[in-house]
């Protein structure tokens, strides 16, 4: 198929500015988690410039709205770099505290939890956590389930890194939500 330079300079200018010129298939493990799943929303977590991961949020037949706690959705983060699980653990917790106070106790017991979940991750990783509402969550690495927790506060808070408006990074939820300005 022939295109027209402006059809080609238009797609130029969406590769420079990392649009995508189409989306992605759902991953093996969010294809049956979320039968029927489409993206919702994308973006990139950038720290001091340098590439972390890519986060894709993945929604079955309702999309996640302001009450994202209650539907069923699938974070997928790819990873960019080599990072230890421990540390991915305990920045994770910090984020989690910026949702509200967490009791200490809870504190200490979450962070052990995250630490068993989340392994050391390089280049082209991937970790996905299902959002399974009343239910819990489920965590897999590259596809093959790693963890699961039928504690729905911890998967309100952990899934709020993201999705809540308390988030540090309010432009990448934006984004997973599929609000971003163009």
């Amino acid at each position: 198929m022939k295109l027209s330079r402006r059809h080609a300079a238009l797609g130029l200018v969406g590769l420079a500015a990392g649009v995508r010129a189409e989306v992605p298939a759902a991953p093996v493990e969010v294809a049956a988690a979320l039968p029927g799943g489409r993206l919702q929303g994308e973006s990139r977590l950038r720290f001091f410039g340098l590439l972390i991961y890519d986060a894709r949020l993945w929604v079955g037949a309702q999309p996640v709205q302001a009450d994202w706690a209650t539907v069923p959705f699938a974070l997928e983060l790819q990873y960019a770099r080599q990072l230890k699980g421990a540390q991915i653990a305990e920045r994770s917790l910090k984020e989690m505290q910026r949702q509200g106070d967490i009791p200490p106790e809870t504190e200490q017991r979450w962070l052990a939890t995250l630490k068993q979940w989340v392994p050391d991750v390089k280049e082209g990783d991937r970790i996905t956590g299902v959002n399974l509402p009343g239910r819990g969550l489920k965590i897999y690495f590259n596809g093959v389930a790693r963890a699961e927790s039928a504690d729905t506060e911890l998967a309100r808070v952990f899934f709020g890194i993201w999705l809540s408006p308390r988030t540090s990074e309010p432009a990448l939820r934006e984004a997973l939500l599929g609000r971003a300005k163009p």
